[in-house]
């Protein structure tokens, strides 16, 4: 387990970005007199921010209630950006919590090729291995050969059976063979992998309409869950794949990934205001224990820019 300051120092560097741009946005405001103007500036500063417009109009409502001072100093401004957005955060961040019963608790894992779906799996495979949880990781995207290479080889570095087959082969087939094989042995947790292939949506509609049947006749309760890997550099384009793949996939749960120096993390308020889906973690960075579940306060005072020093 990493240490909370080590971890805190990752998400002040994930989410740099987002909050120089918050900070820069709002500077030069000095004391802020809260006219019809300077409210109208600030809306914009959060949305250039990536904040998103509903959080950003939430903030400039309660800026403009009568309960400030008609001129308020930029600090003031910001902590109210940061509880305001750390109560958009408090509804949705959920850790992945293993409670089925029969196990294995099946987590089928959706994302667009190239989000970081293959090592977020790796990730969650070594976050609930430090809970006790016994794993196993099937794989499910059968589209591409190297998806089934890259995660047999993940599987190998956590320490984790895997269940494959062949290139073109059968994702329903190979599910079911997993969810056998982790009933038989006693696994906590199924990772299941799947195809990212958004390019025709009905062929991988069916495909996962297919999964669920299967899976269905197993166990009715499955899959458990539903995670869709978000890619936080692409920004407002993670907007419209949480779209997409709530229509054809039936998405339960959030993981944010990628949220380094580059990242437009603005995003996670965004996706956590328009949609309300839990939100189960975020990775900072290429190790292991990069991907955790976070802290609404946390994450909200380095967004907006309060909490600046590690």
């Amino acid at each position: 387990m990493t240490d909370q300051r080590s971890w805190h120092d990752k998400l002040l560097g994930g989410f740099r970005r987002t909050s120089d741009r918050l900070v820069g946005n709002l500077a030069g405001l000095g004391t802020a007199r809260l006219d019809e103007n300077t409210l109208e500036e600030i809306e914009e500063a959060l949305i250039a921010s990536d904040l998103g417009p509903e959080t950003a109009t939430r903030i400039r409502t309660r800026l403009a209630d009568g309960s400030f001072e008609r001129n308020m100093e930029e600090l003031g401004i910001r902590l109210v950006v940061a509880e305001e957005v750390e109560k958009v955060l408090a509804q949705v961040a959920k850790p992945l919590e293993i409670d089925a019963f029969p196990r294995p608790q099946v987590i089928l894992v959706i994302g667009v090729n190239g989000s970081g779906k293959t090592t977020t799996i790796a990730k969650l495979a070594h976050l609930f291995m430090e809970q006790d949880y016994g794993v196993m990781l099937a794989a499910g995207d059968t589209f591409r050969a190297a998806a089934i290479g890259q995660l047999a080889t993940w599987a190998e570095r956590v320490g984790v059976p895997i269940v494959t087959g062949p290139e073109g082969g059968d994702a329903a087939g190979i599910v079911w063979d997993a969810v056998k094989k982790a009933t038989e042995t006693g696994i906590d947790v199924l990772i299941v992998d799947t195809a990212g292939r958004l390019q025709n949506k009905r062929e991988l509609m069916d495909e996962l309409a297919k999964i669920r049947r299967v899976l269905g006749r197993i166990n009715p309760a499955a899959p458990h869950d539903v995670v869709l890997v978000l890619d936080a550099t692409t920004g407002q384009n993670a907007l419209s794949q949480i779209e997409v793949f709530k229509e054809v996939a039936g998405v339960t749960g959030l993981v944010m990934t990628k949220l380094d120096g580059t990242a437009r993390g603005g995003v996670l308020v965004a996706a956590a205001e328009r949609y309300g889906l839990p939100i189960h973690a975020i990775g900072v960075g290429e190790s292991m224990n990069d991907l955790r579940p976070f802290d609404p306060n946390e994450v909200s005072r380095i967004i907006a820019g309060v909490d600046r020093t590690g």
